[in-house]
């Protein structure tokens, strides 16, 4: 077992797995406070929207976080979604 751990593919294995639990703990992390934010601002926001947001890649909610700021209804969250393609 020891010899396994130390081949290069278990290595290499091992860095590829950790990259991406990172990455998608970054993305569950984002869209939870995105999703917090916007839930402080109108008190509720749809489901549907929710899933959609869960659904974003980090750069897509990093530019949410940061338009979310402007909005001033929910109605400019659904103009945002829809303009900027997410997912």
């Amino acid at each position: 077992m020891t010899v396994l751990r130390e081949s290069p593919w278990y290595q290499e294995i091992l860095k590829e797995g950790l990259a991406k639990g990172l990455q998608q703990g970054l993305q569950q992390g984002e869209a939870t406070l995105v999703l917090r934010l916007l839930s402080k601002r109108f008190e509720t926001i749809d489901s549907t929207i929710a899933m959609q947001i869960r659904q974003m890649n980090v750069s897509q909610l990093e530019l949410l976080a940061e338009s979310l700021l402007d909005f001033q209804s929910l109605d400019d969250l659904q103009t945002w979604l829809q303009q900027h393609g997410s997912v």
